[in-house]
């Protein structure tokens, strides 16, 4: 019952703000126990991800009042709304464990084998960002299903993967050579680079660093909610 409830938030079925049917409705539904709705239900409030207020019952959450809210930004509509065409291609895809030093800043077992994504967007047939982004299956199993080579990984879980929480860090880097490469840039040439990860309760989504080609720059828009 909680998988089909968020898939209904994903697919905007119920988007956020929106009050959901109540316990008794859903237990009839889906054919369980009204324990069980209020377990799954409180599970995804703990979660962020749905807002329980007694007598006003169940609403999909919305951003806080009065908090600043940064979204996760899509490439693929970025590069469009610039007035560029986008291309998109995955370099590789493996399943591996991560660097040691990641699983530990992580949270995760070293040994646990993740989703391990290159990828290069471009714009105008030109490279825009390098990706390297790993994804914890355990948190999101519906990503092993999904076509890569057509979608990117960054569209799809900003379109049907919510999160509770994340950190995100904008830096200056020096380009590497595999990075230089795939970007058409000198070595040692200055990036621009995100690096972001999110969480949906404690369990972690996704990791990734994008390294921007050079001259680019990013505008951040704030909202209140």
């Amino acid at each position: 019952m909680r998988d089909e409830v968020l898939r209904r938030i994903r697919a905007r079925d119920w988007p956020p703000g929106t009050s959901i049917p109540n316990e008794a409705d859903l237990a009839v539904e889906f054919g369980c126990a009204r324990a069980t709705v209020n377990r799954a239900l409180r599970d995804l409030a703990a979660a962020g991800v749905l807002e329980r207020r007694r007598r006003a019952g169940t609403r999909v959450a919305a951003a806080p009042a009065g908090r600043a809210q940064l979204e996760i930004p899509v490439l693929h509509r970025d590069v469009e709304e610039s007035g560029a065409a986008y291309g998109y291609r995955l370099i590789s895809r493996r399943t591996e464990p991560p660097p040691a030093a990641l699983a530990l800043r992580l949270g995760l077992d070293p040994a646990r084998a993740l989703l391990h994504l290159r990828s290069l967007h471009l714009a105008d047939d030109a490279p825009h960002v390098f990706e390297d982004r790993w994804i914890n299956p355990a948190a999101v199993p519906e990503i092993l299903a999904v076509d890569l080579e057509r979608v990117s990984a960054n569209e799809w879980l900003v379109e049907n993967t919510p999160f509770s929480a994340g950190d995100m860090r904008i830096s200056a880097e020096a380009a590497e050579a595999e990075v230089a490469r795939h970007l058409g840039a000198a070595v040692g040439a200055a990036l621009l680079v995100v690096e972001r990860s999110t969480r949906r309760e404690a369990a972690v989504i996704t990791h990734v660093r994008q390294f921007f080609a050079p001259g680019h720059r990013i505008d951040l828009a704030l909202s209140t909610g």
